[in-house]
């Protein structure tokens, strides 16, 4: 198994505020495994902007819980069963003051399965430029 780190850099997006405008910052080939290292997003508008960081899986879960479990799967239900990703929302409309950036993830890591994706959106279409890092196990 190869490990590959990688950086994937933009400039200014998203290009539209619009619902369903998300930028795609990364999606995860198949038989790849990834690890997020970090993610920086900086304002460079004028004003202050919000920002929102979603993971966007269709992946199968592999955490069960015991019949004593209610708070990690299944939204409480502690069935026992696989359940299937959904879209988690990493950051929701976070402030970035003018000339700032905010970093994400910094300290703990997130893992992407096959076809899972990061994507981001901003108050203000292309007014946010960043950079994510992250390592492919291949």
């Amino acid at each position: 198994m190869a490990n590959t780190f990688r950086v994937l850099t933009f400039a200014a997006e998203p290009n539209s505020t619009s619902a369903g405008s998300e930028y795609h910052v990364y999606t995860t080939p198949a038989s790849t495994t990834t690890v997020v290292i970090g993610l920086i997003l900086t304002n460079i508008h004028t004003a202050q902007v919000t920002a929102k960081v979603l993971l966007e899986s269709d992946t199968s879960g592999d955490a069960t819980a015991s019949a004593s479990q209610t708070n990690n799967i299944g939204a409480g239900t502690g069935s026992g069963s696989s359940n299937d990703n959904t879209t988690a929302v990493l950051l929701n409309d976070a402030p970035i003051p003018v000339g700032s950036s905010l970093e994400l993830l910094s300290g703990g890591k997130v893992i992407l399965q096959p076809t899972d994706a990061i994507t981001i959106s901003c108050s203000v279409a292309d007014k946010l430029s960043g950079a994510l890092s992250i390592m492919e196990i291949t």
